[in-house]
This record gives C-alpha cells, structure tokens and sequence, in this order.
C-alpha cells in the first residue's frame, strides 16, 4: 500500500475516488461553472463530471477549436451536457477582458469558478503585456476573471 493509498478521509472519499464517485447525487442544473484549462488534462475530467452533473460548463481555453473537440467527445457520451467553449488567453489582459466582457453579456449567473489553467517551468518570456508569463498567466491573469466579473 502506497503513502495515499485507500485511507478514506473524513468525507469519505479517498485519494483513488472518482470524480463521478464524489458527484453522485449532486444536482447541478441550476448552476455554471467557468472551468480555465477546461480543453487538457485535469480540466477535461473536471468539465466532464460538471456535465454529467447538469451544471452548465463554460469552457474558458486558448485554443478554441481544442474546446468543441473536448465538447464534441463529451456531448457523444452524455448528450444533455450543456457546454460551451469561450476564448480565454490569461496571459494577455486583452483577452481577460473581452472574456468577462463576453460572459456577462450571457446574462448568466457564476456558481463556479475552477481555476484550472496555468503553466510552469517556461523559460523566461514576456506576454504581450511585458509581464513574466508564468505569472501573468498564473496570477494576474486568474485574478482578473474574478474580479472582472
């Protein structure tokens, strides 16, 4: 047995619980998520079980056509997923803007924010608005769509 292994924490679950496992019984139609990072990795499970729980996910990612692909392969399986993909570059403030620009006009209310999105480790390099781009992207950046909103 690993350091992790199967102790169930106070909630019940553990470090080998699913997504789905931890969901179960949620009802979230009533709710919407924005989910940074939603088109790679961590952000596609995380997108996927707010789906399959009926919260209407708004994919925030840089590559747009990364986001439908992701959709697409969701709505195979669950048909009823309500998503939808929206550009989001979090290192330019550009797009930060036109982003929560654009949400707002959605009229729709935000119950979730998964700040998922971010990078590490890059050499050093300067977004578009000359800051160090890890942390434009994983400070400013995060902190402008809350507060945006």
């Amino acid at each position: 047995m690993s350091f992790f292994g199967s102790k169930k924490c106070p909630s019940g679950f553990s470090s080998s619980s699913t997504a789905e496992e931890v969901t179960q019984g949620v009802d979230g139609s009533a709710l919407t998520a924005i989910v940074t990072g939603g088109s790679s990795g961590i952000g596609i499970e995380t997108v996927r079980a707010l789906a399959l729980r009926g919260v209407h996910v708004i994919m925030a990612v840089r590559n747009v056509a990364a986001g439908n692909k992701v959709k697409e392969d969701i709505l195979k399986k669950n048909p009823e997923a309500n998503i939808d993909v929206m550009e989001l570059d979090l290192s330019y403030m550009a797009s930060v803007r036109k982003f929560a620009s654009d949400f707002i006009a959605r009229g729709l209310p935000l119950n979730i924010l998964i700040n998922n999105a971010g990078i590490m480790g890059t050499p050093f390099t300067l977004s578009k608005d000359n800051i160090e781009l890890q942390f434009a992207t994983n400070h400013i950046g995060l902190l402008h769509v809350y507060f945006l909103y």
